[in-house]
């Protein structure tokens, strides 16, 4: 049976292969965590900056990520975490250079492919409604319906980086997302109704 990303990223840190462990991460989850990124922060070229510094963190991160969730659940943290560090000093962000070849390549591989994926997608009215929300409201969203995050892996995503991790505060964190998800749901219902794509009920 052939092995699932998540196996085979984490035999590959079992064996202290980093640099591959990283590289068949960023083929396997790469398309999807750019296009997160390009969601988020609405900007193409900002998102590609971002990513670039996200697979630097996650190469450099790998030998200290102990297993504590999935490995996709602990990138989508790092990509959350990474566009928020952008959102809140865009001007002194500069482009990360991946200091791995091997990893850059793909990097560059992943964004190019992405991006023309990206570009040539119909933009759709209820997609031009999600792209009005909230940077962390899209994130919630496309975390949860988009992707299939159960909400206990939303939480730790959502987290704030220096947030406690006892089971506790996770299940706390993944009410109050559960609660605002609801209220993300009811503020698209009401922005379509507003533009005509819902009935008047």
């Amino acid at each position: 049976m052939t092995p699932t990303p998540e196996e085979s990223i984490r035999a590959l840190c079992e064996g202290g292969d980093w640099k591959k462990a990283a590289t068949t991460a960023v083929e396997a989850y790469g398309g999807e965590l750019l296009g997160f990124l390009a969601a988020v922060l609405r900007d193409e070229h900002a998102a590609g900056d971002v990513f670039s510094q996200l697979c630097e963190d996650l190469w450099r991160g790998l030998p200290g990520f102990g297993w504590r969730s999935s490995f996709r659940t602990w990138a989508y943290t790092l990509a959350r975490n990474a566009a928020m560090r952008y959102l809140r000093a865009p001007e002194r962000w500069r482009q990360q250079q991946v200091a791995s070849d091997d990893l850059a390549q793909v990097a560059h591989q992943v964004r190019t492919e992405t991006v023309r994926y990206l570009r040539s997608e119909v933009k759709d009215k209820v997609r031009q409604l999600r792209d009005s929300l909230d940077p962390d409201d899209q994130a919630l969203l496309i975390l949860r319906v988009d992707r299939g995050l159960p909400w206990d892996e939303v939480a730790e995503v959502m987290a704030e980086e220096d947030a406690p991790s006892t089971p506790a505060e996770k299940s706390r964190r993944a009410a109050a997302l559960r609660k605002r998800f609801e209220r993300v749901k009811e503020q698209l219902r009401q922005l379509a109704k507003e533009q005509g794509l819902l009935g008047e009920e």
